[in-house]
């Protein structure tokens, strides 16, 4: 049989044939807890699903991904596992019109955060247990029909050890020893759900009484691991929770369909969130053990929000096959945003998504791998892959300019009648657009070409003529395109045109907004006639507002402004933009890095906007790495800890730009001063009024030290003996893997590449720790290594671990045209090698390339 890596083709045929009336789930985890941790570990999984064939005596198959089948019957009829099971599907021949399979399995837990993931506590011993499935993951935990359009409704049951509390998507009760859960609505099998453990748990309830006097009681829980449960805000996440509620009552005219409303905080977690109904998990990194900024609750807030709108694009209405994705996860993603600045006290929620959630689109869409947001997705490891800033913040961006296209009213009056259509179905991109033509009035199948179904993002340059007497005689947009993805497209954006104000005493002041025009941009060039006769701007931001998707470019006279002014433009949003043109302007080649690194270090300190801020710093030390000449790094570095040792200072205390200073100063400190600053304020005998140094901004102190070789190994076992939890060895492991040191390396690649010990959060902190920019001449023998192992890599490990590999020890920071030869020849020796694998190395190999071209682009300013 195929195997594991079910095909589009494949599910259109088992969905042509069968159809799923139901699903019985009983799971015996009471293996979970007292045997000894080495050696494969399983858990008993007796699944019985009801079924019909159109077409009885034909045959098809059931997924499932175990290490040993007890029983097979279909029908009354036993079945031989050795015959009919292959390791990952279960053959099933002579169909009936009525069925019903009943499969007996032996599943294994899961140490990479794929199937039922088992997570041992080392701070007090206790075990966790969860899963996350998306996108075909639940065959690892019960037999089934893996795809998104043959969904069923659910009812489960789990036996526990004794203590354990079991949460699953529908209320549950202990009943004679055995956790049993009310049936499911119709749902796919990907957002089916199970959390058991000794977790600490927090309830409360939400209550809406609607327009027609009817009333809906939510009850609400959220859960963490107890030794989590001192830092837990379970208040904030409620208040969010209920705020959330209250939006999306209020906008989709549909009652949240599926009962109970659990939220629960899980180890080792690979993703940021699950959407599972009534059961949401959350990668527990958004439990804050020491200070963090705002920045850090808006995001908790924003995938709070975006796992919410899932329950009505996704779970409610899911996509028929893996294609259509971004029908839930782009809208997800923009209703995230719309509910957190329309909900709850993050009013600049807008800035976050412009700075953010567009640059990991921008940059997603013009790797070589880019694909239209409607995508070919001709396989799991095809949909795996596909979880990227196309699908999230591209689409997100593309909605955003649709509703500004369509109007909000009739977006959301085309959405309420989508889900009221469609509830507990699945669709195409064609049910969407035909609702959104009701409302709006717009034939949308022109605007569907170009957004929807064409790759690549337009570049917008504005060109002033000024007339005589200074004023605007003309002003235009020019649109372009890249050579691969040509399309230009449709765009509704604003036009702002900025210039210092001038104070009652004549001096400058700051950099306003006096003339905007909306308009409609389309082909390569677009008159804005409105702004004709406005005074000469100093500055013309063209997608203000930020209402289209697109990269924007300056005219000659607008850069050199931004290079003089940028901290004095007013407007937050604004300002957000600009850095994020300039920072496109820097990853295209088109500015030198050490100028946007000065541009960094001259007005970074003046940004009001936190969240802007932090990324303002990851840009510039990405820039340093990455795009700087390298005769120029080190310059770059000690201009960059400098600034960020003096912003520190300024900062106000206990500020979180204080916090936010000490970070950056950390992660960019290298001169042996910087360093011992960073070790006396571990000490305390050095302090910075205001600035705690709490423990989680102790590891981020200490894994600089551990990477220039000033915190050894017995400094770090003390700071894990200080805080010895999970929490604490994630940190420990990477700082261990930072040391520069040649046989520290060899076995930090041996733990990762050659065992499959380790678990996926310890994987992760491992590469992290291994990939330091301060050890390029130490990382240059794991080069040839890496091309060397990744195909076994890809073949032997979950899809997780093997991106993981895949992608971050990829030898980027052996930036050379030797590098970028071997990845070539990698790649074409290796045409046969699995199509996800090749992906991701194309888009390692691209950003290399990008990389050289900025140096050299940098290097021509030196």
């Amino acid at each position: 049989m195929p195997g594991e890596n079910l095909s589009r083709d494949e599910a259109q045929e088992r969905a042509a044939l069968l159809s799923v009336d139901g699903y019985e789930v009983s799971l015996d985890l009471r293996s979970a807890v007292g045997a000894a941790e080495a050696g494969a570990r399983t858990f008993r999984s007796v699944t019985t699903i009801r079924f019909r064939c159109a077409e009885p005596g034909a045959a098809s198959f059931a997924d499932l991904i175990a290490p040993s089948v007890t029983a097979v019957s279909l029908n009354g009829r036993d079945l031989d596992p050795g015959e009919v099971f292959d390791g990952s599907r279960i053959r099933l021949e002579d169909l009936a019109a009525e069925n019903e399979l009943v499969v007996d399995a032996q599943c294994a837990y899961s140490r990479t955060g794929e199937g039922m993931h088992r997570f041992v506590d080392p701070e007090d011993g206790e075990t966790y247990l969860y899963t996350q499935y998306e996108p075909a993951d639940s065959r690892r935990v019960f037999a089934n029909f893996e795809q998104p359009d043959l969904k069923a409704p659910f009812r489960f049951e789990a036996r526990a050890p004794e203590g354990w509390v079991v949460w699953s998507n529908g209320v549950g009760e202990l009943t004679d020893g055995v956790w049993k859960f009310a049936e499911t609505k119709p749902i796919s099998t990907y957002i089916t759900a199970v959390v058991a453990g000794p977790y600490h748990y927090v309830t409360d309830s939400y209550s809406r009484t609607f327009d027609d006097g009817t009333t809906l009681e939510i009850p609400l829980g959220a859960m963490c691991r107890k030794g989590l449960a001192p830092h837990f805000d379970a208040d904030d996440v409620f208040l969010v929770t209920k705020q959330g509620l209250d939006f999306f009552h209020d906008h989709f005219d549909y009652p949240y369909p599926f009962g109970k409303y659990d939220q629960a905080f899980v180890p080792e977690y690979n993703l940021g969130a699950m959407e599972n109904p009534g059961l949401v998990t959350f990668r527990e990194e958004y439990i804050f053990r020491g200070k963090v900024t705002q920045a850090s609750y808006e995001g908790r807030a924003n995938v709070i929000l975006h796992e919410m709108a899932h329950m009505w694009f996704g779970d409610l209405v899911t996509m028929e096959w893996w294609d259509d994705l971004w029908l839930k996860e782009s809208f997800a993603d923009f209703m995230g945003a719309f509910a957190l600045v329309g909900a709850t006290r993050f009013e600049d929620g807008w800035i976050t998504f412009a700075n953010r959630r567009k640059a990991w689109a921008y940059r997603a869409d013009q790797l070589p791998s880019t694909h239209p947001i409607t995508a070919d997705i001709r396989d799991l490891q095809d949909a795996k892959l596909n979880f990227d800033g196309i699908t999230y913040a591209k689409g997100a961006s593309v909605l955003k300019q649709l509703v500004a296209y369509v109007g909000q009213d009739a977006f959301l009056e085309g959405a309420r009648r989508y889900f009221k259509r469609n509830a507990y179905g699945n669709t195409r991109l064609g049910d969407l657009l035909s609702a959104l033509e009701e409302t709006s009035g717009r034939d949308l199948a022109t605007w569907s070409r170009a957004w929807l179904q064409t790759a690549g993002v337009n570049s917008l340059t504005p060109q002033v003529i000024l007339d005589a007497d200074g004023r605007v005689a003309e002003l235009s947009v020019l649109q372009e395109a890249a050579e691969s993805h040509p399309e230009l497209r449709p765009h509704r954006v604003a036009v702002g045109l900025y210039r210092r104000e001038t104070r009652p005493d004549g001096a400058s002041g700051p950099l306003v907004r006096y003339a905007r025009a909306e308009t409609d941009v389309d082909g390569p060039r677009t008159v804005v006639g409105e702004l004709v006769g406005a005074d000469a701007p100093e500055l013309v931001l063209v997608n203000d507002d930020d209402l289209t998707y697109c990269k924007i470019r300056f005219d000659e006279n607008s850069l050199a402004t931004l290079r003089e002014l940028l901290g004095d433009i007013t407007d937050p949003l604004a300002r957000a933009l600009c850095w994020s043109a300039l920072w496109n302007m820097t990853r295209d080649g088109l500015m030198p890095a050490r100028d946007f690194v000065g541009l960094v270090l001259r007005f970074a300190g003046r940004e009001s906007d936190i969240g802007v801020l932090q990324m303002l710093h990851a840009w510039a030390d990405s820039a340093l790495t990455h795009y700087t000449a390298p005769d120029w790094r080190a310059t770059g570095g000690r201009l960059l800890a400098q600034g960020a040792l003096k912003e520190l200072r300024l900062a106000e205390p206990g500020s979180q730009h204080q916090l936010t200073w000490a970070r950056f100063f950390a992660a960019v400190a290298s001169e042996r001063a910087d360093l011992r600053l960073l070790q006396d304020l571990l000490d305390g005998t050095a302090k910075i009024d205001g600035l705690d140094v709490d423990q989680e901004l102790r590891w981020a102190l200490l894994e600089p030290l551990a990477a220039h070789g000033t915190a050894d190994e017995s400094a770090l076992a003390a700071e894990l003996a200080r805080d010895d939890t999970a929490s604490g060895k994630r940190h420990q492991v990477r700082c261990l893997a930072a040391r520069p040191s040649a046989a520290v390396k060899a076995q930090a690649w041996a733990q990762v590449v050659e065992s499959d010990a380790l678990s996926n959060a310890l994987v992760e902190a491992t590469i992290a720790g291994i990939t330091q920019p301060s050890q390029r001449e130490l990382l240059a023998p794991y080069a040839e290594k890496y091309f060397a192992a990744i195909e076994r890599i890809w073949a032997e490990r979950s899809i997780q671990i093997g991106m993981d590999v895949v992608k971050g020890l990829f030898p980027s920071l052996q930036d050379s045209q030797g590098t970028l030869d071997a990845t070539d020849a990698w790649l074409t020796a290796h045409e046969s090698a699995a199509p996800a694998l090749r992906r991701l190395v194309l888009e390692a190999r691209d950003d290399l390339a990008r990389a050289l071209r900025g140096q050299r682009r940098d290097a021509t300013a030196g």
